[in-house]
C-alpha cells in the first residue's frame, strides 16, 4: 500500500517535466523591442493582438498616412515578416525539447515452459543518463539559436520598415511630380495662350504658336506618364504595407522633407554599426550556438548510458516441480509396504520465490563510432560562421561608406536645384517671357528658358525624393534611427576611444579548442 502510495506523486512529478509548454510570448517581445530599437516604430505584429492591429491600420488608413505610419503598418502587417516571426515560435519549441529528459526504456519478456507451469517474466525499466551531462549543452545551443532567430526577424522587421519607407517616399515623389507635370501643363498653356494673343495682334508667327502647342503636347504626355508612374509607386506601398485595397485609396499626408543640415563622417558610423546592426548581432549569436554545439557533439562520444532496475521470475513446471511418483517409491520403501509421500507444507515450497531484482547498465562502448564526424562536422560549422562573421564586418564597413556617399550626394544635389538651379531657371523664363512681351527677343528664346525651368522643376522633385529615400538607406545600414544615431554619436563622443587590441578582442567570437 505504501509503495502504491509513493507511486502516484512521482507519476505526476515526470508528467509535469514532460509536459512543460511551448510559450513565445516574451520571445515575441524581446523582437519587438529589438525591432523598436532600430526602427522607432512602437507595434509589431503580434499573434495574440490581431484585431488590435487591425483597428489601428484602419484609424491609420482613414486618417491618412506618414512615412512612419507606413512603417508601422508594414511591421504590424507584411506577410513575409508575420511569417517569420512564426520562426521565433519554433525556436522556442527547440529549446523547450532540449530541456527534457528522454522517455524511460520498458522491456518486458514472457517466456513459457514446455511441459507447462509458471512462465518466466524478465522485466527492465532504464533510464538513459546521458542527459545529465548533454542537456545543459543542448540548452545553451538552443538558447544561442534562439537568440538569433529572434535578432534575425528583428532585423527583417528593421529592413521592412525601411523599405516602407522608401516605398512611401517613392509614393510622394511621384505624386509631386505628378502635381508638377500638371502645373507644367498649365504653365505651357499660358505661354501658348500668349504666342496666339501675340499672333492676333499681328506681332507674333504661326511658328511661334506651333512651337507653344509642341510644349503643351509634351507636357501632356509628361503628366500621362506621372499618372502612371505615380500609380505604380502607390501600388509598391501598397503591397509593402500588406494592403489588399485600391492604391489609389491611399492618402499620403506627408511631403518630401528637406535634406537635413548635418553630414555624417563614415568612418564614426562604422563602429557604430558593427555594435547596432541586428544581422551581426544574429551572427555573433550564430558562433556561439555552433561553439555550444561542438561542446555537446563532444559529449555524445557516450550518447547512451541507461540506468535502471532489472526484475525477474523463473519459470516453474507444473506441480511446483515435486516428482510425486519417486516421492511415493521413496515412502513406501521406507514404510515396508505401499505408503502415500509426505505431505509437504506450501510454506516450506514457497522459501525459493525464484525472484530476482537487481540494479541495470546499459553502456553503449564507442569502439567503432567515437562521434568523429559529427565533432568534425560542429567544428566545420563553427569555423564557417566565424568566416562569416569576419566577412560581414567588411562588409558592413563598405556599406556604411556606400550609404554615407550616397546620402551626402543626394543630400547636396537637392540643395543645389533648390538654392541654385530652380531659382536661376525660373528668373531666365520670366526674363525671356518679359522681352518676348516687349518684341525685344524671339520665342525661341521663351521656348529654350520654359523647358531649362520645367527640367529644373522636374530634377529638384527627383533630387528631393532620393534625398528623403536617403534617410532610411542610412538608418539600415547603420541599424538605428536617425535620432537614434545622433544620440549614439554623443555617447561616442563622450566615451575614451578604446585601443586597437581591445576592438578586435571584442570582434573576434570565443572558439572552442
Amino acid at each position: 500500500m505504501t509503495s502504491r502510495a509513493a507511486l502516484g506523486p512521482a507519476l505526476a512529478l515526470a508528467a509535469a517535466i514532460g509536459c512543460a509548454p511551448v510559450n513565445p510570448q516574451p520571445d515575441y517581445q524581446r523582437a519587438a523591442e529589438q525591432a523598436r530599437r532600430a526602427t522607432g516604430a512602437e507595434r509589431m505584429f503580434d499573434p495574440a493582438r490581431l484585431e488590435e492591429a487591425a483597428r489601428y491600420i484602419e484609424q491609420r488608413l482613414s486618417a491618412g498616412l506618414t512615412a512612419e505610419d507606413a512603417a508601422q503598418i508594414a511591421l504590424l502587417n507584411n506577410a513575409e515578416l508575420q511569417a517569420a516571426l512564426y520562426e521565433i515560435g519554433a525556436a522556442r519549441a527547440d529549446l523547450t525539447q532540449a530541456g527534457l529528459l528522454s522517455n524511460p526504456a520498458l522491456g518486458v519478456a514472457l517466456r513459457l515452459p514446455a511441459a507447462g507451469g509458471l512462465a518466466n517474466l524478465d522485466f527492465d525499466l532504464a533510464q538513459n543518463i546521458a542527459d545529465l551531462w548533454q542537456i545543459p549543452a543542448r540548452k545553451r545551443a538552443a538558447e544561442r539559436i534562439l537568440d538569433q532567430t529572434i535578432l534575425t526577424v528583428a532585423r527583417q522587421a528593421a529592413e521592412t520598415a525601411a523599405r516602407a519607407r522608401t516605398a512611401y517616399y517613392d509614393a510622394a515623389g511621384a505624386d509631386r511630380r505628378l502635381g508638377i507635370a500638371h502645373e507644367n501643363l498649365a504653365l505651357g498653356r499660358t505661354v501658348l495662350e500668349l504666342t496666339e494673343f501675340r499672333r492676333q495682334a499681328g506681332a507674333g508667327a504661326e511658328l511661334d504658336v506651333n512651337l507653344a502647342r509642341g510644349v503643351v503636347l509634351e507636357a501632356e504626355l509628361a503628366v500621362k506618364q506621372a499618372q502612371l508612374t505615380a500609380g505604380s509607386a502607390r501600388r509598391s506601398l501598397a503591397a509593402i504595407l500588406g494592403l489588399a485595397i485600391d492604391a489609389e485609396e491611399l492618402k499620403l499626408t506627408e511631403a518630401l522633407p528637406e535634406p537635413p543640415g548635418r553630414l555624417f563622417d563614415a568612418e564614426a558610423l562604422i563602429e557604430i554599426a558593427w555594435a547596432e546592426r541586428l544581422d551581426a548581432a544574429a551572427l555573433r549569436a550564430a558562433v556561439q550556438a555552433a561553439d555550444e554545439q561542438l561542446a555537446l557533439e563532444i559529449r555524445r562520444v557516450f550518447p547512451n548510458v541507461a540506468l535502471g532496475l532489472a526484475f525477474e521470475r523463473e519459470a516453474r513446471p507444473r506441480g511446483d516441480g515435486r516428482d510425486v511418483l519417486a516421492d511415493t517409491a521413496r515412502a513406501s520403501i521406507a514404510a515396508g509396504r505401499p505408503a502415500a509421500p509426505e505431505i509437504e507444507p506450501r510454506a516450506a515450497r514457497d522459501v525459493d520465490t525464484g525472484f530476482i531484482l537487481g540494479p541495470l547498465l546499459s553502456l553503449e562502448l564507442p569502439l567503432f563510432d567515437q562521434n568523429q564526424a559529427q565533432i568534425a562536422k560542429a567544428r566545420f560549422a563553427l569555423e564557417q560562421r566565424s568566416r562569416r562573421l569576419e566577412g560581414l564586418e567588411r562588409s558592413i564597413r563598405q556599406e556604411v561608406r556606400e550609404a554615407v556617399a550616397q546620402a551626402r550626394t543626394a543630400w547636396d544635389v537637392a540643395r543645389f536645384y533648390r538654392d541654385e538651379v530652380a531659382p536661376q531657371a525660373s528668373r531666365s523664363l520670366e526674363l525671356s517671357r518679359e522681352s518676348y512681351r516687349a518684341g525685344q527677343s524671339s520665342f525661341l528664346s521663351v521656348l529654350d528658358a520654359e523647358r531649362t525651368y520645367l527640367a529644373a522643376r522636374e530634377r529638384y522633385a527627383e533630387a528631393l525624393q532620393r534625398a528623403a529615400a536617403a534617410v532610411p538607406l542610412v538608418e539600415r545600414t547603420i541599424g538605428l534611427t536617425f535620432e537614434g544615431l545622433l544620440d549614439a554619436l554623443r555617447r561616442r563622443s563622450a566615451e575614451p576611444t578604446p585601443t586597437p587590441s581591445q576592438t578586435e578582442a571584442e570582434r573576434r567570437p570565443a572558439r572552442r579548442e
